[in-house]
């Protein structure tokens, strides 16, 4: 039993070397969830726990024999060269402010668990209009983490985002740095107004670049270029629509 209604199941606790965390949970345009779900399976990552809380939404969910589920977040592992990665992933986030907090220290201590060496967590910068060539923003735990990682493509720009960073994302980075483990957030630009592969494919390469990881991400391109084509379709129709040619779809 952990603190604050958490609960943490383990279906294994795997031996890990120089484990690396990598968070991607819902966000903005889930550009961070494609990215990190994405990896995963190519990576062929394997659970190893389950995360429940009494912060996530209160329901369950039946699978093809009925049988009912608690939402939670689920951890795997994968082995890449000489050193293990673990994935947080999951359909939640924490519902309340109290929860959000909760959870990001339950996982920064479960990576601490682990002897964690770096933690990458994973999301989405939403700029409110379509970007064709999406750039991947950095926040960090330090300046020596900023100094490693902007040579892999990622761009700093202070203040940015203004806002700061919301959720698991924001939280786990700045519990990270209390607790004194490397850690970046990295952020794909996105319109916000809908999931983005285009961005998570970016996001993706210059995570895998950071790791010196290299997984085939054809699966994000394609639906990429079907984003594309729809966008390229709403222009068009928009456009016309302001030169007074009225179309329909039936």
């Amino acid at each position: 039993m952990a603190r604050m209604g958490n609960i943490v199941i383990y279906e294994k606790r795997p031996d890990l070397r120089d484990p690396v965390l990598i968070e991607g949970l819902p966000g903005v345009g889930n550009v961070g969830k494609m990215a990190a779900d994405h990896l995963a399976e190519k990576l062929n990552a394997e659970r190893f726990a389950n995360v429940f809380s009494r912060y996530f939404p209160p329901h369950v969910t039946l699978d093809s024999d009925c049988v009912a589920h608690l939402a939670c977040n689920e951890l795997y592992h994968a082995s890449v060269g000489e050193r293990d990665l673990i994935f947080l992933l999951g359909n939640h986030q924490g519902i309340t402010a109290e929860g959000q907090f909760d959870l990001a220290e339950e996982i920064v201590d479960i990576a601490a668990s682990f002897s964690v060496s770096k933690i990458f967590t994973l999301g989405g910068y939403g700029i409110g209009t379509v970007v064709e060539g999406p750039r991947v923003l950095g926040a960090v735990s330090s300046v020596s983490m900023k100094h490693e990682i902007e040579k892999h493509g990622v761009t700093f720009i202070p203040g940015e985002p203004n806002a700061g960073i919301a959720g698991a994302s924001g939280l786990i980075l700045g519990i990270s740095r209390v607790k004194g483990i490397d850690a970046a957030c990295l952020m794909g630009e996105t319109s916000g107004y809908f999931v983005d592969p285009k961005s998570s494919g970016a996001l993706l390469r210059v995570l895998m670049s950071i790791l010196d990881l290299n997984v085939d991400t054809e699966e994000l391109d394609e639906r990429s270029r079907q984003m594309d084509e729809f966008n390229s379709k709403i222009k068009e129709m928009t456009e016309d629509q302001s030169k007074g040619h009225l179309g329909y779809i039936g």
